[in-house]
């Protein structure tokens, strides 16, 4: 009984992190549905391997949902100033370091931008996709260890205020799609510029 109900648990984990990460600037916390697992079923090396695995996995594949719906809408974004502005960046290796930091950073969808900017520009999708696997694995490995270390003081914290897991991840998914339409908004160029991370190209006369 135990052992179909972890199956089943698993699954929920990989359809969660997929749906999560294939839906643009969505922020839930699929790693804290993973830390969840290990406390109800116990802590044990291979479980905590394999959660790892199979958010991580599911996590990075799910951007190919991402990738192929820009390049679906190519012709509406290939407009924007931003994906313009991705098309000059993707043939450097500095997008792939990029990519691999984005992907690994915690809370913050950012690489959501980059695979809509590949979609658009018709990116090759393949080393981002190997990037991704190995950098959302890495952050589910990180993330869960520190997260089972402190969820009893995340569980009290969240009590307090009456809510679950799943309705902060709610909440924080709205907040990312909100911030993420701000972030598109924005010409990245210019800001990137401002802050002296990248030379201002010429404007043309």
């Amino acid at each position: 009984m135990n052992n179909t109900l972890l199956i089943l648990v698993l699954a929920q984990l990989f359809v969660i992190s997929f749906v999560s990460n294939a839906t643009p600037f969505f922020g839930a916390s699929y790693t804290l549905i993973g830390t969840s697992i290990l406390i109800k079923f116990g802590f044990s090396l291979p479980l905590f391997l394999v959660v790892v695995l199979i958010s991580g996995f599911a996590a990075a594949i799910a951007k190919l949902v991402i990738y192929y719906g820009a390049l679906g809408f190519q012709k509406k974004l290939i407009h924007n100033k931003n994906i313009l502005f991705l098309r000059a960046w993707l043939r450097r290796r500095s997008f792939y370091v990029a990519l691999f930091v984005t992907a690994l950073i915690p809370v913050l969808p950012l690489d959501d931008y980059l695979y809509i900017g590949a979609g658009a520009n018709k990116a090759k999708l393949l080393p981002m996709i190997g990037i991704t696997v190995f950098s959302k694995v890495l952050k589910s490995f990180a993330e869960i260890a520190l997260e089972f270390a402190g969820i009893i003081k995340i569980a009290q914290f969240t009590s307090a205020f009456g809510l679950s897991a799943f309705e902060i991840s709610v909440f924080a998914s709205a907040f990312f799609v909100v911030l993420g339409i701000v972030l598109y908004k924005i010409d990245w160029e210019k800001a990137l510029a401002k802050l002296r991370i990248i030379r201002a190209r010429p404007q043309a006369r």
